[in-house]
């Protein structure tokens, strides 16, 4: 089966393509290398993938190279299983990477690197608390203030560091600082924190290390020793772009080879040229949160099922919900790069999801709220076999058998006892049309009380398509799966996780918590015709007239169905205020 995919978008022209394309017209770089360097905390999200498709597509579009770089310098908060899971979003999104590394790789050559500082007289041993170095740092306003141990000389900073290396203090008790500028006008150049004392084990080191290096100094020069020519970052760290270039001009790998000797000899590459940091807006997308912290507490606090609940920001959550790779690449095509922070609404991803899907869901039918309708003038036990396309709009998608009977399946709603103006499905003595299977009359509504258990109705012959009667017109066509053969499914009817566009909002002491949508899930039992039990897993379908469905990556079997709705066919939310 041959998927129809949406146009191929232009080629694109955002500022950091232009950077790119300038820099190899003249010369600066035989071939560009850029990096994804996720922290291996917590479980990717949205935000994310619009920074995976820039490295990676760029990569891609530039016939350069990416690495996926693990930036684990903070093992309290690491855990192999965040590693893995990174590993696999990835991959799921499309992409691939040259070669992966850790700043674990580089812990040897990082601090030669510190210790090399400190001869230069660029960094010093400082004792003062983390809340004393808050109090000395100054404001937007006011200069910093010198640490007492600024001064220390040379000696007494190496033995000290020395001493932090080999595990004689305890956590917090010294960090090693950039001896830069207390009285900068940007507040992370007032001699920030380079490396700090933690007695953590290492996912990758073990109890090798006593001492880790800071984010600003790590991320710096594994960039240099990658040779990373475009180091792509998001806008929060373009005050922090001074920093990542004293650090790589500093320490000068290419002027000082013994430093990163560790690496030859372990087999990897040698440093080549200056890296580049260029910033760009991160994704802002309404009705959802994407915090790191509050993610963990919707997990821990059973507000959600877990990280791959449907209804999270997470690649994993959107991966289980059913959003295809594709819709992913497309939305961060569609928001684009720029250096604006924006707000992207939540239809936009929506409506991305149901143009792939449209494209490249083969469809089925299923009944999620079902009414049974019985076709009298047809004999008992009658059961027959129609042929059905399985995409209306491509050809190459085939054709699928479906079993009709004489008892079907219709939704309820698409019958009305006293229905409103421009009501155009089932109405007692009306007709509609059953896809693909003729213009049938409800004759009788059978009826428990005020509830209404079954239609009686009459199938005209002549109105099948090929029969002389098809042209007959009507106004309505209702889907439908016969009573006989339907096999019973779980099907999980999804919403957005929150009722309004800003949940982050802090209005009369409520908090996002305060504004979780109690409809973002609904469960039922509902009907699918025979084809869209046996899918597998993952599978995307579009239920006709219902929406966009997937079968679920987790509990989904053949026998035994489930899926998940993925997106409604048209945006629900378009008129509501948020």
């Amino acid at each position: 089966m041959s998927a129809a995919s949406p146009a191929s978008p232009p080629e694109k022209n955002d500022f950091i393509r232009q950077i790119i394309r300038d820099d190899l017209a003249a010369g600066r770089h035989a071939r560009i290398r850029t990096r994804f360097p996720p922290e291996p905390n917590g479980y990717l999200h949205i935000g994310h993938a619009k920074s995976i498709c820039l490295n990676f597509g760029i990569g891609r579009e530039f016939a350069g190279l990416v690495n996926l770089r693990f930036d684990d310098t903070n093992p309290a908060k690491e855990d192999p299983e965040y590693v893995e899971a990174i590993k696999e979003d990835v991959r799921w999104l499309g992409f691939d990477w040259a070669e992966l590394r850790h700043a674990s790789d580089y812990f040897e050559v990082f601090y030669r690197a510190a210790l090399k500082l400190i001869r230069l007289g660029k960094a010093y041993v400082c004792d003062l608390s983390a809340e004393q170095v808050r109090e000395f740092r100054g404001t937007l306003t006011e200069p910093g203030r010198d640490s007492p141990f600024r001064d220390r000389s040379v000696e007494e900073n190496l033995e000290l560091f020395q001493r932090m290396r080999a595990g004689e203090f305890p956590d917090g008790a010294r960090t090693l600082r950039a001896k830069i500028d207390m009285a900068s006008g940007n507040i992370n150049l007032r001699d920030p924190a380079l490396y700090r004392i933690k007695h953590v084990e290492h996912q990758n080191t073990g109890d090798a290390w006593p001492i880790y290096p800071m984010y600003d100094f790590a991320h710096a020069l594994s960039d240099a020793l990658e040779g990373i020519t475009h180091s792509l970052c998001t806008l929060e760290f373009e005050d922090h772009r001074p920093l990542y270039d004293w650090c790589v001009d500093h320490v000068d790998f290419a002027a000082d080879p013994e430093l990163y000797a560790p690496l030859v000899a372990a087999g990897f590459g040698v440093p080549a040229g200056k890296p580049r940091q260029i910033e760009f807006s991160r994704l802002n997308i309404n009705y959802t949160v994407m915090s790191k912290r509050k993610l963990l507490a919707l997990v821990n606090d059973g507000l959600v099922a877990g990280w791959d609940d449907p209804r999270m920001p997470t690649l994993q959550g959107l991966r289980r919900r059913g959003t295809p790779p594709a819709a992913l690449r497309l939305f961060a095509d569609r928001v684009g790069i720029s250096k604006q922070n924006s707000l992207i609404d939540y239809g936009v991803l929506e409506g991305c999801i149901r143009e792939v899907m449209d494209a490249a869901a083969p469809r089925r039918m299923a009944v999620l709220d079902p009414l049974k309708l019985v076709i009298d003038n047809l004999p008992a036990g009658h059961r027959e076999t129609l042929r059905f396309a399985n995409h209306p709009k491509d050809p190459s998608f085939g054709e699928r058998e479906v079993p009709f009977s004489r008892e079907v399946w219709i939704e309820r709603e698409d019958f009305m006892e006293v229905p409103p103006k421009g009501f155009h499905r089932l109405v007692p003595g009306g007709e509609v049309r059953l896809r693909g299977v003729g213009i049938v009359r409800c004759v009788e509504v059978l009826k428990d009380g005020d509830t209404v258990t079954a239609l009686r109705c009459t199938l005209d012959p002549e109105s099948r398509a090929g029969m002389p009667g098809a042209d007959r017109k009507v106004k309505g066509t209702i889907h439908w799966v016969s009573a006989a053969d339907a096999v019973a499914a779980e099907v999980r009817l999804y919403d957005r996780l929150f009722t309004v566009a800003d949940p982050d909002r802090d209005e009369e002491g409520h908090s996002y918590r305060d504004y979780l949508n109690p409809d973002s899930v609904r469960v039922v039992r509902g009907w699918v015709e025979p084809a869209a039990a046996v899918v597998e897993a993952e599978q995307n379908l579009q239920f006709e007239r219902l929406g966009y469905f997937t079968a679920d990556r987790r509990d989904h079997a053949a026998g035994a169905p489930v899926f998940n709705r993925t997106v409604t066919l048209r945006d629900t939310w378009a008129t509501k205020g948020g």
